[in-house]
C-alpha cells in the first residue's frame, strides 16, 4: 500500500508518503513538516515527501487526509488536494479516507509513550473547545468521551479531576498541559488498519456547530 497523509488541522502542518510492503523491511517513509503562518507551499510538501519515500505520484493508491476539527482553512485544502488526486488518477481507482485529528492526536499520543485519561483539546474560538476524552495504554487506546464543544469551565474541570490535557495549542490556558500535533505521519499508519473508504465528493471536516448563513438584506434604491 502507498498512502498519501495529508494533515493540515492544526498551525504545524505535515504531509507523509507511506510505502509498506510485505514486511517492516519493505516500509518506507518520507514526511516534510511546517509550522507558522500559512504559505501555500503544499505541492511542494508533496512532491518533497514522495522523493524521501522514492514514490512517484501516479503510484499513490491512497489519500489519507486529517478532517478536523481545526483550522478550517486547512482542513479544506486538504480535502480540495484528495479530491483533485482522485479525479486525476481515475484509472487507479484512487482510495480516499477521512480521519479525525482527534484521533490522530490520541494516536500521536500513545506514540509519544503517554499513558492513562488524556483530554484532546483543540481551539473552537468563541471561548469553546473541541474535547474529547481517551484511555490510552502501552498498547491499547480507546475513546472513552465522545467529542463535543465545551466551555473553558468545562475543560478546566476534566483537568482538576486529573486529566492529562493534550493538543496543538494549550499554553494560553493550561500551561501544565502537553503541546502534541496531529502528524502526517501518524495518519498514514492509522489508515493502514482502515477501510472505510469514500468519494473524495463526499469529504466533509468535522465542524461541530451548526452551519448558519446571514441573509444579505434586499439592496435600497437611493432616492435622487
Amino acid at each position: 500500500m502507498k498512502i498519501l497523509a495529508l494533515e493540515f488541522s492544526s498551525p504545524q502542518r505535515s504531509v507523509a508518503v507511506l510505502q509498506v510492503g510485505n514486511g517492516a523491511r519493505d516500509a518506507r517513509m518520507g514526511e516534510v513538516i511546517e509550522a507558522g503562518a500559512w504559505t501555500g507551499r503544499v505541492l511542494g510538501m508533496i512532491e518533497e515527501a514522495l522523493g524521501q519515500a522514492q514514490i512517484e505520484r501516479e503510484e499513490i493508491e491512497c489519500v489519507a487526509i486529517g478532517i478536523g476539527p481545526g483550522s478550517y482553512t486547512g482542513i479544506r485544502s486538504a480535502i480540495s488536494l484528495a479530491q483533485g488526486w482522485q479525479l486525476a488518477f481515475p484509472e487507479r481507482a484512487l482510495r480516499v479516507l477521512g480521519i479525525s485529528s482527534v484521533e490522530c492526536l490520541a494516536a500521536e499520543a500513545q506514540a509519544q509513550g503517554l499513558t492513562g485519561r488524556v483530554s484532546v483539546v483543540i481551539d473552537a474560538q468563541r471561548n469553546e473547545f473541541y474535547l474529547a476524552g481517551y484511555e490510552i495504554g502501552v498498547e491499547s487506546r480507546r475513546e472513552i468521551e465522545p467529542l463535543r464543544l465545551a466551555s473553558l469551565a468545562e475543560v478546566k474541570a476534566c483537568e482538576k479531576d486529573g486529566w492529562l490535557m493534550l493538543g496543538p495549542d494549550l499554553h494560553n490556558w493550561f500551561p501544565g498541559g502537553r503541546v502534541i500535533f496531529p502528524r502526517a505521519a501518524t495518519l498514514a499508519q492509522l489508515a493502514l488498519g482502515r477501510n472505510d473508504f469514500v468519494s473524495g465528493e463526499t469529504l466533509e471536516p468535522i465542524y461541530l456547530r451548526e452551519t448558519s448563513f446571514i441573509k444579505a438584506p434586499p439592496s435600497r434604491i437611493l432616492p435622487s
